[in-house]
């Protein structure tokens, strides 16, 4: 096995005194686990930072064996880190990528998503800049898995008019008029989900209550729990912000 790629570092465990298993995320061959000798160093602590790009180079005798894995950086974002909010983003965005998705498998629509939400986070650190993109990253890696919400029609009518909630269960979209009564047991559809453009708080935080739901029900669960706190730690920091 020997893979030469451009990637996004997406987790970082220790190995022994000195390396690290990272997991990163390339276009064509998906998410690449590889061992990092010295991972762990003055040199590379820098390098193999969350949501740094990489040129990767991952070599093994044969594909069951964890591969070993040359780094060389390629765009750090790791100043971002020491400032809370960006870091939280960073950190859940990652760690969500890092849990969901099957090693080896491309995602190429995810890893370009990705990627467009991490300059999102640099370009604009205050939170209004980048939590659309995130919203929609969330939605983006729920379809690919699987898990896709149907926010084009009713799933009671079957119309396409006047939308303005989602079904906790079905994560179909409802119109006003068939919620009618039942609107606290669904979700708000925010408009900028089914719209281009900006939004607003209200509807940046509707936005994740729908895409929070649905990735703890469908994809976060059992061992794969763990980045929800992450998850927790960054909406209770925005809810606070907006405060």
């Amino acid at each position: 096995m020997h893979l030469r790629a451009e990637a996004i570092v997406l987790a970082i465990r220790a190995h022994g005194e000195h390396g690290a298993v990272v997991r990163a995320l390339t276009r064509c061959d998906g998410v690449q686990p590889g061992y990092v000798r010295g991972g762990r160093s003055r040199h590379l602590r820098p390098v193999l930072q969350p949501a740094n790009a990489i040129a990767g180079e991952w070599r093994a005798r044969t594909g069951e064996q964890l591969a070993a894995l040359t780094v060389e950086p390629l765009h750090s974002r790791a100043a971002l880190h020491g400032e809370p909010l960006p870091a939280a983003a960073l950190a859940w965005v990652t760690a969500l990528t890092a849990a969901a998705l099957p090693e080896a498998q491309p995602y190429p629509r995810l890893y370009d998503a990705l990627g467009a939400v991490l300059d999102a986070v640099e370009a604009a650190p205050a939170a209004r800049g980048w939590a659309t993109a995130l919203v929609r990253y969330e939605l983006l890696l729920l379809a690919e898995l699987g898990f896709g919400l149907d926010l084009t029609a009713c799933v009671v009518t079957g119309g396409e008019e006047d939308l303005g909630f989602v079904s906790p269960r079905s994560g179909g979209a409802v119109s006003r008029g068939a919620a009618y009564g039942y609107e606290a047991r669904l979700f708000a559809l925010p408009a900028f989900l089914t719209e281009s453009g900006a939004a607003d708080w209200p509807d940046i935080l509707a936005g994740l209550a729908i895409t929070g739901h649905f990735l703890a029900r469908d994809l976060l669960t059992d061992r794969r729990a763990d980045p929800l706190v992450a998850r927790e730690r960054l909406v209770a920091m925005l809810k606070r912000a907006v405060a």
